[in-house]
């Protein structure tokens, strides 16, 4: 990478979204010498205590809309995530001359070393998580971040040149990259999600289909032959294509063979990696994102040993499919990431083959996807669904045919309505399958007051049995 494109002293840059990583951009931008500019729709007042301190490094705070003698100034315009990239702001300033640009793409000009990038609707955290232990456990020198929680922006200083960045990558992040270039990229997945930005399933895809366009011949690209979206961008890319698969034997990759053993398939012959049961992970999904994570491990170097002793020990992030414990024979299950459909598909999937039933807390801020994949899976299922939220309505437009419904004011009324429901051996489960904004700051925080009520629940015969 050329000098040139590194230099930002001096530069004129308007950063839009005073969130987490354009608190971070702006500090970098401003710490290298650059004049910056902080706008967000929200009145100051409302910005993060973060943000407005930014006014002491020397950052201007610009709420409400950027005037246009602003936009006619800037070389560089830097967006958040969160902001679509076709706002007019940011079209304007193109239009007028400027770079546009998000966090990823100004991170990656700087950052040293390798970059592991993933992506797909559903199981990001949990494969970008479990690859980051897998090159740790084998030795390597790795950080782990982006759409995970640490801004990429922020690994830059703790980069190193023989090291390697794990970044999870949302469509929003791929959005606005240029030459973002990973020597590992994965998609996991694409399914209907997010539809309240984009227009189709496709507009989607091609965003996700971004973390691939600069690779290289020596580059690696890794896809889930299941999906019938990703698998249809294998002949199409540069990198060498590594495939995984739960459904069928490949002829080349990683793949569930007779549902216990995970193998790998090259030219050179086969190798069963680990056997399924070996995982602390529930569900078939988990076994896509274990798939994933091997094949990135040895293409980043790691031994096969090594991984399987890894997944052996790892065990469910928070709020993806998370015990949290057991009361009267009733387990509860917090899987507040489930923010789609597909991923609230799958959540229940993980379940198929217990005895019980599952009480469902299903509701939220919809995304504009029907919900009528989850009737199959409903109807044989579930005990009950206890709706919540802004989308309750739509749910149960959609779903009465389906299941007996309850409806709840808030998420402790969902818990004690769930075990007022639930028989021993059922299974209580939040996976809302809609996003968390209309009654929560996130998803994070959904499945904290999730936690919290159930292990709240007071009973004199009630005994909660917490997970190690």
């Amino acid at each position: 990478m050329s000098e040139k494109s590194l230099e930002v002293a001096g530069k004129k840059v308007l950063i839009i979204g005073a969130a987490r990583s354009g608190i971070a951009c702006a500090r970098f931008l401003a710490k290298r010498g650059a004049t910056v500019a902080l706008n967000d729709r929200k009145p100051v007042e409302e910005w993060p205590i973060e943000a407005v301190a930014l006014k002491s490094e020397g950052v201007g705070c610009v709420a409400g809309d950027v005037p246009m003698w602003l936009l006619d100034q800037v070389e560089l315009v830097v967006m958040s995530p969160g902001v679509p990239s076709k706002v007019i702001p940011a079209r304007y300033a193109e239009r007028a001359g400027a770079e546009v640009i998000g966090e990823v793409e100004l991170a990656s000009r700087f950052l040293r070393g390798r970059i592991v990038g993933i992506t797909g609707s559903n199981g990001k955290t949990t494969t970008t998580t479990l690859i980051g232990e897998i090159l740790k456990d084998a030795g390597l020198s790795v950080q782990v971040g982006g759409n995970i929680g640490t801004a990429l922006i922020s690994m830059i200083e703790t980069s190193s040149d023989n090291g390697w960045t794990v970044v999870e990558l949302s469509s929003f992040q791929l959005e606005t990259t240029a030459g973002f270039h990973p020597t590992v990229a994965l998609c996991l997945n694409v399914t209907p999600n997010h539809m309240d930005r984009y227009e189709t399933l496709t507009d989607y895809a091609v965003a996700k289909h971004r973390i691939f366009r600069n690779q290289t011949v020596g580059d690696v690209a890794i896809l889930n032959a299941d999906d019938e979206i990703v698998s249809s961008w294998a002949k199409g890319l540069r990198a060498h294509v590594v495939l995984f698969s739960v459904r069928r034997e490949l002829d080349e990759g990683l793949f569930l063979r007779n549902g216990r053993e995970i193998v790998s398939r090259t030219n050179d012959g086969e190798r069963v990696l680990m056997m399924r049961d070996e995982m602390q992970l529930r569900g078939l999904h988990n076994v896509e994102n274990v798939l994933a994570a091997l094949a990135a491990g040895l293409s980043c170097g790691a031994s096969p040993d090594s991984m399987r002793e890894t997944i052996k020990r790892f065990k469910p992030v928070e709020h993806r499919l998370e015990f949290v414990g057991e009361i009267n024979g009733v387990k509860f299950y917090n899987d507040s990431k489930a923010t789609s459909v597909d991923a609230t598909l799958k959540a229940l999937e993980a379940f198929a083959d217990e005895d019980g039933k599952v009480v469902l807390i299903l509701g939220g801020r919809g995304k504009q996807a029907p919900y009528a994949p989850l009737a199959p899976l409903i109807r044989s299922h579930a005990r009950k669904l206890i709706l919540i939220g802004e989308d309750a309505d739509t749910i149960e437009r959609e779903l009465e045919d389906d299941a007996s419904m309850e409806r709840a004011s808030d998420m402790g009324d969902a818990v004690r309505r769930a075990q007022e429901s639930a028989q021993p051996g059922d299974i209580v489960l939040l996976a809302p399958a809609c996003a968390s904004f209309d009654m929560f700051k996130s998803f994070e925080h959904r499945g904290q007051v999730f936690k919290e009520e159930v292990k709240g629940l007071k009973n004199p015969e009630s005994r909660i049995q917490e997970s190690e």
